[in-house]
């Protein structure tokens, strides 16, 4: 019976990724830092699907917390074979602010322990000869909007590069690029989303079936849709100028939604 660890589980594209798992038969492991969330999920995964569901209450921007969770994936106890990277938020500080705590916090989720839980899975992985680490990426890398931007261009970077350090030794990484999602991540941020066009916005549950596809097929980048698609060829193709004119427009957009 494959594992899956999924950070960030209980809500989003994280809980559409529990619920993917769970439908196969695959035993869980949530981390996420609501306890009492976390509990309520796990229960329902329960008594819908009939799996195992472990809980494990973490905030990753805690270095101690990280470490629990690297310390779960290193175990060779009820091992995990799937790691999902996925816990994250909108980091809308302004990168002329002095106050950074808002990049430190996201660069403690983001990047630290992305990079912290993704050495931990591909050692223990590696050893035992498969696995496979998803890391949750966005579209919005490919822009030069903000510090979440920048965040997100390091994580596909990242996932490429483990991906490589890790070839011949079973276990696949999967850097996943998703556009506009329809989950409770922009509310949380203030965002109201009602300048993004509807034919843009993807569903949560439709995405994780398009990336585990992606997966199974061996792809190191998944971006779910057909349209999405073509806007991220269109921008790895379009002049660097261009596209700071474009990241400068939806900006605008964006702050006008405040």
């Amino acid at each position: 019976m494959h594992r899956a660890l999924i950070t960030g589980g209980t809500a989003g594209i994280g809980a559409a990724f529990a619920r993917a798992f769970a439908g196969r038969g695959t035993a869980l492991v949530l981390v996420a830092r609501d306890a009492d969330r976390l509990a309520e999920s796990a229960a329902q995964l329960r008594r819908e699907f009939g799996v195992e569901v472990e809980t494990l209450a973490a905030d990753l921007s805690d270095r101690d917390a990280q470490q629990r969770v690297a310390d779960r994936l290193a175990t060779s106890d009820a091992p995990v074979d799937v790691l999902v990277n996925n816990a994250g938020f909108s980091v809308r500080s302004s990168l002329l602010d002095e106050d950074i705590s808002q990049h430190d916090l996201g660069f403690e989720v983001m990047i630290r322990a992305v990079l912290k839980l993704g050495g931990a899975a591909g050692r223990a992985m590696s050893e035992r000869g498969h696995g496979w680490i998803i890391n949750v990426g966005s579209v919005s890398a490919l822009v030069t909007q903000n510090n979440y931007s920048a965040i997100k261009a390091w994580v596909g970077n990242y996932s490429e590069s483990l991906g490589v350090q890790l070839s011949s030794t079973g276990v696949q990484v999967t850097a996943l690029m998703p556009g506009w999602v329809r989950t409770e991540f922009h509310s949380r941020a203030g965002i109201k989303g009602s300048s993004i066009p509807g034919p843009l916005w993807l569903d949560a549950e439709r995405l994780v079936e398009d990336c585990l596809r992606d997966v199974a097929r061996g792809k190191p980048v998944s971006i779910p849709s057909t349209r999405w698609k073509l806007i991220a060829a269109v921008l790895r193709t379009t002049p660097r100028g261009l596209v700071a004119r474009l990241s400068a427009l939806l900006s605008h957009r964006r702050n006008r939604e405040k």
